[in-house]
């Protein structure tokens, strides 16, 4: 009978058939669930192993060459074993040793480890069979519970949507049954003008979690269902206050959203709370993200600058990740556009400055965005707003994008800029001005 050897996974480097195994555990599950290696025969060794996708798996099982689980173990005649198309590669690129003991070999035939395979296939049956059970039991007990709310409120019905928060959270194949089930429906449905915010905050939670399609997206846009949303946007915990953000973006991207909805002074109040909000930096990224969405809409951007958005955002730039600070920039590029959106940025007197500093600094796409800001302020007032921005180090900055590899139409910008600048000044003086050594740092 075909054998393997090993000095891990408690094997000891003894021979080992396939009832040994099973006895002292290698397989990891003794005799959990019980069936044979005929019965684990009929299923297919690939698809279970892409399906677990199991970080942990007994080493005498993995190729010492792919660090993969092994579908089809040859042993060479060192007593190594790998998998038969790894071992053929390194075969073919001329190498004629053992990858792991680096032996030449006296015998180029590989010979099939029947008993390894076995082992191997036994082990992630096993695993494949827990896991599909462990599926149906939740996906039974998601079923139970959306009959449950069906019939309970009060508290009752708060811990009936914790418990399936719970099962859709942590397990993919019960989202696709909550759907199936009409799930989606049944919890649209608990969101109304006299929903608590302890109901809604469990029924958001586990909508986020969910694929939607059309009709409950144009449904959840009722105005009592997003008046709620808002209103927990504004007083809820951090975790559902995310929760509404994901929400909200999730229906603007229905075909038929109507921008009226986040057309709302309380909405955008709430997000600039989550963004600002230090005590939860968490917040932060998916407020930004949202208010991004929303500032794409030509008609909010007026809402968006009469609520004071951009000096606040002006301030916070410094402090932002790059992911964040993209998403600021492009909120305050989009009010540029907009007269109310200049005037903003101009009086403000960071503005500027924290756009310079951004220039080449951060990436490409920043770079992009806060040219285009400084050049909505500089056309304002080109005498006013130009020399300021020569003095924090823009001309430096400038010539920076001019020299470097990055796209033709921002170098083309950048020295129309320059340009606008340098009109403010005699040659010598503007030249003294592009010294490197007056960029901000």
């Amino acid at each position: 009978m075909p054998v393997f050897q090993s000095k891990r996974d408690g094997v000891n480097g003894q021979v080992l058939d396939l009832d040994t195994a099973v006895k002292d555990g290698v397989l990891g599950g003794g005799g959990g669930v019980g069936f044979g290696g005929g019965f684990a025969e009929k299923l297919d060794l690939n698809k279970m192993i892409e399906e677990l996708d199991l970080s942990e798996v007994p080493s005498v099982f993995i190729c010492p060459i792919s660090l993969e689980p092994m579908q089809d173990p040859v042993t060479l005649c060192t007593g190594q074993t790998y998998e038969r198309s790894n071992i053929l590669k390194w075969f073919s690129m001329g190498h004629f040793t053992c990858p792991t003991t680096m032996q030449e070999l006296w015998d180029d035939s590989v010979t099939p480890n029947k008993t390894l395979h076995q082992l191997i296939h036994t082990w992630f049956s096993q695993k494949y069979l827990q896991m599909k059970k462990k599926s149906e039991d939740v996906q039974g007990s998601a079923s139970d519970i959306l009959d449950t709310l069906k019939k309970v409120k009060g508290q009752a019905r708060v811990q009936s949507l914790k418990e399936l928060r719970r099962v859709v959270t942590n397990h993919a194949t019960v989202r696709k049954t909550v759907v199936d089930k009409g799930g989606v429906s049944l919890l649209s449905s608990l969101l109304g003008p006299y929903t608590s915010h302890a109901i809604g905050s469990e029924v958001v939670s586990i909508l986020v979690n969910l694929t939607l399609d059309s009709s409950s997206k144009l449904n959840l846009m009722q105005p009592a269902k997003i008046s709620l949303v808002i209103d927990m946007l504004n007083e809820g915990s951090i975790e559902t206050k995310i929760n509404c953000t994901k929400l909200i973006k999730t229906l603007m991207e229905e075909e038929d959203f109507q921008v009226e909805i986040v057309s709302s002074h309380s909405l955008l109040v709430a997000l600039m709370r989550l963004v600002k909000d230090k005590r939860h930096p968490s917040g932060n990224l998916p407020g930004l993200s949202l208010l991004k969405s929303i500032s794409a809409h030509k008609q909010v951007r007026f809402l968006i600058v009469s609520i004071g958005a951009v000096p606040q955002l002006v301030e916070l730039l410094p402090g932002l990740n790059p992911e964040s600070l993209e998403l600021a920039l492009f909120i305050l590029d989009s009010v540029s556009n907009i007269k109310e959106g200049k005037l903003a940025l101009s009086s403000c007197s960071n503005t500027i400055p924290n756009m310079v500093r951004v220039l080449m600094r951060v990436s490409e796409s920043c770079t992009q965005l806060a040219l285009s800001i400084l050049w909505s302020i500089c056309k304002l007032s080109p005498e006013e707003y130009s020399s300021i921005a020569v003095d924090v180090g823009l001309a430096a900055k400038l010539l920076l994008v001019i020299q470097s590899g990055c796209d033709p139409l921002l170098k083309q910008k950048s020295a129309e800029l320059l340009k606008l600048c340098s009109l403010n000044y005699t040659d010598s003086i503007f030249i003294s001005k592009c010294k490197l050594t007056r960029t901000i740092r």
